[in-house]
């Protein structure tokens, strides 16, 4: 299959190429620069210049491909528009996919969040049935503004597009991690405590980065149209839970931050509106239709490997 992928260079996307290679794919990957281009080549993909800005481009790139993955994001917007021009500018980028591969069958996957969706006293574990909800100018400036993007996504399936989205985990763990695991480390050393909210008690899903590869792969090649995929290892793991594996190999205390407006942010500072999140969920449909089984280490065997505190 020749696949389209977008955000090859990114810490998912690097982990994506080699796996859709390894399985006989021909990859072409998006590039804005001669160092992403380089990289992407090193990777083992055929290298297509572009941005993400240019929807003409983005549009004959995926009609010349037999299938479409995006794992990219305007992370230029971030600066001046936040989150909601991020979302808006990718809504622009899926309406553009679907003008492109409407009526032709064809697999477009793009990267979602479990942390979007905006579920709450559910009860029970989220499950890849539940849809995204809406998400209006009162979730401005919240990760569930950008739920339309996803709704957009699985909505292409009645256009003829083979849709699905890809809810990552909160921590995508990996020898080249760059997300929030190292930032709550970070904030241990500097802080000399590692905080939890509360009682720590909210669970946060992970999922390493090449199982994460390989669900993308598959939802590819055999995902049905329409439908949310979770990429997650398992119901997730009490935050305290992190705190107190990070501190045990720092040698710090584990710390509760009471869970209000000032102390929070007081410890966590541009985290605290996420740190609280309790995002139980379920990874049963997706390993059952897919085949999906997670093999890699698991995010608290994962922080004993070495790369997340270096010696020295």
């Amino acid at each position: 299959m020749r696949v389209f992928v977008t955000g090859g260079t990114g810490h998912i996307g690097s982990y994506i190429i080699p796996e859709l290679v390894a399985a006989g794919h021909e990859v072409t990957g998006l590039a804005r620069s001669d160092t992403a281009a380089a990289a992407v080549s090193a990777l083992g993909a055929k290298v297509r210049r572009g941005e993400l800005s240019d929807l003409d481009g983005l549009k004959a790139a995926a009609a010349a491909a037999d299938g479409v993955i995006h794992v990219a994001h305007r992370q230029d917007l971030l600066p001046s528009g936040g989150i909601d021009a991020v979302a808006a500018a990718e809504l622009q980028i899926m309406l553009a996919y679907g003008e492109a591969l409407a009526g032709t069958g064809k697999p477009l996957v793009v990267s979602g969040s479990i942390g979007s969706p905006g579920w709450e006293n559910l009860g029970r574990p989220a499950t890849e049935e539940d849809p995204a909800l809406p998400g209006g100018d009162a979730y401005q400036g919240t990760l569930r503004v950008r739920n339309r993007v996803e709704l957009a996504v699985v909505g292409l399936a009645e256009r003829g597009v083979r849709s699905s989205v890809v809810r990552i985990a909160t921590i995508a763990h990996s020898t080249t991690d760059a997300g929030f695991l190292p930032l709550l480390i970070g904030l241990a050393k500097e802080k000399g405590v590692v905080g939890y909210p509360g009682d720590g008690a909210n669970l946060w899903p992970a999922v390493h980065s090449r199982d994460l590869a390989s669900l993308f792969r598959l939802a590819l090649e055999k995902g049905p149209a329409g439908k949310y995929w979770h990429g997650i290892e398992g119901a997730g793991i009490r935050f305290r839970a992190i705190a107190e594996a990070i501190g045990s190999r720092l040698g710090l205390p584990a710390v509760s931050i009471p869970a209000d407006v000032l102390m929070l942010p007081g410890y966590f500072g541009f985290l605290a509106n996420l740190v609280t999140l309790d995002l139980p969920a379920s990874n049963a449909i997706t390993r059952q239709v897919l085949g999906w089984e997670p093999s890699q280490p698991s995010l608290l065997a994962d922080l004993d490997n070495g790369h997340y505190f270096p010696v020295g």
